[in-house]
């Protein structure tokens, strides 16, 4: 059964609207939550970037059921790992067993800000590698020392560490990160439908069973309000995960998304009040394998009609169209 999910985007709502959205959400039936872990936004006009891990606590307390997660959190340079797999074991303690720890590599939009500068994606990788080492050893209790290329860690240990180990979920871009990181991860993170990813997943992991993904959607009564939000908050998004990690902040993705049209944003994201175009657009992901589905409805005050709208028309559609 593929599981709907709703996306808490730090960068188009302050910490106390994403608490509150977070439990509509799961009054309005969604079965898990993922939140983005970000410093800045994509553009100026999103407006937000919040602490993510302050209201994860937040949220976990708020909410009963749903299920939560990172999507994602790059634990390299911004955070050490040795503190993400802290603040992991917390948020599991807190939401009871609801946590997953969603990691990637991460966008130069987020870690540039320590002034370590940018490296390049082989060592990102390299990083990520030995960062997945380091949780997953403190995930498994007792005390921990490492020395590696990249990070070294004197006597840590987990003083409240949950039953229930926290599940880790790795993103990916391409066939070297599955190979490198599926081998250490219980789900597969990806934002595009790739079944060739999916397969390659399931070759190099095959007990893994969650296989997460994540797409936007503006939900409005008018198709041209939507196309506008969408245009100005999330054109951005078409520009790829290549450029996408790559650009040092707002100012650069407002300059490189500066001849995108409206026209363009409404071809890649279903606007408007339209669900079966919605369901179609999803659909690409069960299709590709993928088991859990995040949706992003884009526009930070806009966001208690889209529960209604989830409630009554959309998830009901998704989950006749994918049974």
């Amino acid at each position: 059964m593929v599981r709907f999910g709703y996306t808490l985007m730090t960068e188009q709502a302050g910490p106390r609207e994403l608490v509150r959205h977070a439990v509509a959400a799961e009054q309005a039936g969604f079965d898990f939550q993922v939140m983005s872990d970000h410093y800045s936004p994509w553009l100026a006009e999103q407006g937000h970037a919040p602490y993510a891990w302050s209201v994860l606590g937040a949220v976990a307390q708020a909410t009963e059921r749903t299920e939560l997660m990172t999507y994602v959190t790059c634990p390299t340079i911004r955070y050490h790992p040795a503190v993400v797999a802290q603040k992991a074991a917390t948020v599991q303690l807190l939401s009871e067993g609801r946590f997953t720890l969603g990691l990637g590599a991460g966008e130069n939009l987020n870690e540039h800000i320590t002034g370590g500068g940018w490296p390049p994606v082989n060592v990102r990788h390299e990083m990520l590698g030995e960062a997945v080492e380091i949780i997953s050893r403190l995930f498994n209790g007792g005390q921990v020392d490492f020395v590696g290329r990249h990070y070294r860690v004197d006597s840590a240990k987990l003083w409240d560490l949950p039953a229930q180990r926290v599940p880790l979920a790795l993103a990916v871009s391409g066939h070297q990160s599955v190979e490198l990181f599926a081998p250490a991860a219980d789900a597969m993170v990806a934002v595009d439908p790739d079944a060739d990813l999916v397969a390659q997943w399931r070759r190099t992991a095959p007990d893994t069973d969650r296989f997460i993904g994540q797409i936007p959607v503006c939900f409005d009564r008018s198709e041209a309000a939507a196309v506008a939000r969408a245009h100005e908050q999330f054109r951005w998004f078409g520009g790829g995960w290549k450029v996408n990690s790559e650009l040092p902040g707002p100012a650069g993705f407002a300059g490189a998304t500066q001849f995108v049209r409206p026209e363009d944003v409404a071809e890649s994201i279903p606007c408007g009040p339209d669900v079966h175009r919605m369901v179609e657009a999803v659909a690409a992901y069960w299709k590709a394998g993928f088991t859990h589905i995040a949706l992003v409805q884009i526009g930070g005050d806009r966001q208690e009609d889209f529960f209604d709208f989830a409630r009554s028309e959309l998830l009901p559609a998704l989950r006749k169209a994918s049974a």
